[in-house]
């Protein structure tokens, strides 16, 4: 039996307020009102979405929009530059190789609303198009048969190689990428982005009545749309900066006059504009005339976001009626015959379905193609027992196939939604963040102020240390856990940082008595202590780090609580002696065998985890990269490439061996190191590709290992946002299970060096049949055993 007290934490979940798609389509960044931002993708042979890594940003600035722009000698890079706008009026990048935001912009003295990199295609560029003959709305007899016809459709080629009827400039600054950016006081400024870090002014639109709050490029970078709150949508010559045209926006929609702003704009291949307005209106216009093909009002509020499929033949918007709505390019023609006013059929855009999963305003939508790998359908249909309850269906394996693009949306509630493009109407959509920001907890069960459990409780800005009472009394160590019972908690102390900083991470010594946490400024280490004077009262005092410590993305103690091991920011891993606060020694995370002056190189690292002998260190960088350190000697003793190409999303050594890595990725794989002997141990050499299917489809991703804290234990907990699941490495593998177990080793096993003979300490260890033992509120989880 599993008991959950309750306590007033913290949780402070934050709003999505943008979303963008990397140039290669494989990862989507989500920026958060608090000045987060976090990196979505799926790990080859993933069984949904992850966030890879999280950067935090000033939680004073407000982004306002978020692009991720291909850079280079056009397209010399596959992941781009990452830049968001904010209220402020500032401008950032953010370096997902660092960790870091960095301002590239001052603030120019108005709220920036919305920025837009100008457009590129690599395959395109320096290809003679064919004459443009039917453009703008207008259908082409030649390529009507390549219009999706039927919804849901496995034939649909909506793609982006479907490009005849565009024809693509030829720009000759092939060294920079241009920003237009909408601003608070009617104008919209245009800047280049350079191999420097500051972007560079090119020339500014002239200054129109009313805010401009959307803008948007033309497919072939020649023209550019803006959308302000006097009702207007005008085109400029993105060259000679004069206006070509103007759109009454009010014309075709619900709204009128000054009242009307125009939230969103984009502009597709085909030759259409598509805006989006505070009267819930979507119009399709056309980009050669400023002419109205249609208009659709079917948000019951502001619409707020528009996205366009690859092949710019689905539209999509959300508003804050919580709606995502899908319009279609239509092969129905609206007109057609031989006469002189009508050469030719106009398509129609249609209105095809919705969905309404968030319970709040959707502020933002994007397109990816995020999938490089998907399993392969089993030989043999799996026969599944027999029970009341339904088994579970995951609609979201059905459509979540390689090559197919998916939707995403993020808004006020915190959620990310991902939905089939192709097959909008026909699948429900998959949440791929159940608990946004999760609340770092650290529970330390035998304190030395008498083996009192305290718990530590990370919130946004303040920490706080709860005294942890079990009703039943202790618990011994031959029990299973502390799970005897409801306990009850008292706050012990609470810590504050500045409200301008934000704590990034935090932790607790193992015996109760130092604590520490860092914000985007430095790291700060704290003494606890029960006090003499008064009975049941505690006193926290503050100890002086060493100045040059940078703020750190990752913190934790030894198992005897001397040393603080901290993760900077600078790429480093700084070891500071507990009682005398002096830096001991700074390891370099190295890949390969490097001098130890040259500079780090390696990403960040943003896990660490250390044995209860004190003599290991294990780190992770952000893209699953393992260091293995040896704290005797103060060396670096072992580097394991990322495994499978999977993020690390959860780890820890083992109590009962000090020297057994258990690691579990992104694709909910368990992995297990022989850190003593440099090699694989023997579980994860006989089973780790072989885990039961169902085990690796349990709901959610892994995001953390519990180990039992008595050295006689041999399982483990894996925990993901829904589900829990006991392992116990101290059974043998089932007979029954052994003709399910594969041979191949994988290409990660293939890549450790198995030099020496294997050590026999994995010997008697197996992987039983994993069962789920807890499950979280408002989740209908039975999968029986697996």
């Amino acid at each position: 039996m599993l008991k959950v007290f309750r306590s007033s934490v913290d949780w402070n979940p934050s709003a999505v307020v943008a979303l963008a798609t990397s140039a290669d389509g494989s990862q989507v960044a989500a920026a958060r009102a608090d000045g987060s931002l976090e990196i979505w993708l799926i790990s080859p042979g993933s069984v949904s979405w992850h966030c890879q890594l999280i950067i935090h940003g000033d939680p004073n600035s407000r982004v306002s929009s978020l692009v991720w722009c291909q850079f280079g000698a056009r397209g010399g890079s596959t992941v781009g530059r990452l830049f968001s706008s904010s209220i402020n009026g500032s401008v950032s990048e953010w370096d997902v190789l660092s960790l870091k935001q960095k301002a590239v912009l001052d603030s120019i003295g108005v709220s920036i609303w919305q920025i837009a990199a100008e457009p590129f295609n690599d395959l395109q560029l320096n290809v003679k198009q064919e004459p443009k003959l039917y453009d703008n709305g207008h259908a082409s007899p030649s390529s009507s048969s390549g219009i999706d016809e039927v919804e849901n459709s496995g034939s649909d080629n909506d793609n982006d190689n479907n490009t005849n009827a565009v024809e693509l400039h030829e720009d000759n600054d092939t060294e920079n990428t241009r920003l237009a950016m909408a601003c608070d006081d009617g104008c919209v400024r245009i800047y280049c982005i350079s191999e420097f870090e500051k972007l560079t002014y090119k020339r500014t639109l002239p200054r129109v009545s009313g805010r401009t709050l959307s803008v948007t490029w033309s497919p072939d970078a020649s023209r550019i749309y803006s959308g302000s709150s006097d009702g207007f949508i005008r085109c400029w010559d993105a060259e000679l900066a004069h206006e070509i045209y103007r759109i009454t926006a009010g014309l075709g929609g619900l709204g009128s006059g000054s009242d009307l702003c125009i939230w969103s704009l984009i502009a597709l291949r085909c030759g259409t504009v598509v805006s989006a307005d505070s009267s819930g209106t979507v119009q399709f216009w056309d980009s050669q005339f400023g002419t109205l093909l249609q208009a659709h009002s079917y948000h019951k509020g502001d619409v707020n976001a528009l996205a366009a499929s690859p092949g710019h033949k689905r539209v999509y918007s959300a508003g804050s009626d919580g709606q995502v709505i899908l319009y279609k390019l239509s092969s129905d023609a609206v007109g057609s015959g031989d006469g002189y006013f009508m050469p030719e059929a106009i398509k129609k855009w249609i209105y095809v379905g919705y969905a309404r999963v968030h319970t709040h305003d959707v502020r933002a939508l994007t397109i990816a193609v995020p999938i490089s790998h998907e399993d392969m359908p089993p030989e043999k249909k799996v026969k599944r027992p027999r029970g009341w309850e339904k088994p579970l269906d995951f609609s979201y394996h059905k459509w979540a196939r390689l090559g197919w693009p998916m939707l995403i949306s993020g808004g006020d509630d915190t959620k990310l939604f991902v939905y089939s493009a192709k097959e909008f109407t026909k699948f429900s959509p998959h949440d791929i963040c159940p608990a946004p920001q999760r609340t770092p907890l650290q529970l330390v069960q035998k304190t030395v102020s008498n083996q009192t459990p305290l718990l530590l409780v990370q919130a946004s800005h303040w920490l706080d240390i709860y005294c942890v009472r079990l009703k039943n009394g202790a618990v011994s160590d031959n029990s299973h856990g502390p799970s005897g019972g409801l306990a009850t908690t008292d706050l012990v102390a609470r810590v504050k940082c500045k409200a301008s900083r934000r704590i990034i991470c935090s932790t607790i010594s193992s015996s109760g008595t130092s604590f520490a946490y860092s914000d985007r400024v430095k790291p700060n280490l704290f003494e606890l202590k029960r006090s003499k004077l008064e009975k049941g009262s505690w006193t926290v005092n503050k100890r002086q780090l060493p100045r040059k410590l940078p703020f750190a993305h990752c913190m934790v103690f030894n198992s005897d609580s001397s040393w603080l091991l901290l993760a900077g920011n600078d790429r480093k891993i700084y070891v500071v002696d507990v009682g005398s606060v002096a830096l001991v020694h700074v390891f370099i995370p190295r890949s390969k065998d490097e001098a130890e002056e040259l500079p780090p190189s390696e990403p960040p690292i943003t896990k660490m985890f250390t044995s209860m002998d004190g003599k290991w260190l294990a780190s992770v960088n952000c893209f699953g990269d393992v260091y293995i350190f040896n704290l005797w000697s103060l060396r670096q003793h072992w580097f394991i490439s990322r495994l499978g190409g999977a993020s690390v999303m959860a780890g820890g050594v083992t109590p009962r061996d000090s020297s057994i890595l258990i690691i579990s990725t992104s694709s909910n794989q368990v992995y297990a190191f022989d850190v003593e002997s440099k090699q694989m141990g023997d579980l994860s050499m006989r089973h780790t590709f072989s885990l039961p299917r169902r085990y690796q489809e349990f709901p959610g991703e892994v995001i953390g290992l519990s180990f039992q804290p008595s050295t006689s234990s041999s399982s483990v907990i894996v925990y993901s946002p829904r589900a829990m699941c006991l392992i116990n490495f101290g059974i043998p593998v089932d007979r029954d299970d052994d003709t399910d177990l594969g041979t191949d080793l994988g290409l990660t096993s293939r890549k450790l060096h198995n030099n020496g003979v294997l050590k026999r300490k994995l010997k008697e260890i197996g992987c039983r049949r994993c069962s789920i033992v807890a499950k979280f509120p408002h989740e209908d989880l039975d999968l029986g055993t697996l």
